[in-house]
């Protein structure tokens, strides 16, 4: 198992958000999560996962043969 599992707690500081979000992730089953006991744990794999099915790409624009935006 090379696998961290991280809580709650880690996974909102790692996003940047409160502690409420991914506990909302988890009631939704958003996200993968195991539950240790009373503790719930989200493997980083998990966490790297949701953050790259959720990223989105920058848009290329084309310009106009007169220089103004498509």
């Amino acid at each position: 198992m090379t696998d961290r599992y991280l809580s709650v707690d880690q996974v909102a500081e790692v996003l940047g958000t409160t502690p409420r979000f991914p506990r909302r992730l988890i009631a939704e089953r958003r996200i993968t999560f195991v539950k240790v006991g009373r503790h719930v744990r989200i493997p980083e794999s998990a966490l790297a996962a949701y953050i790259e099915a959720r990223t989105v790409q920058p848009r290329h624009r084309t310009r106009s043969r007169y220089g103004r935006a498509a």
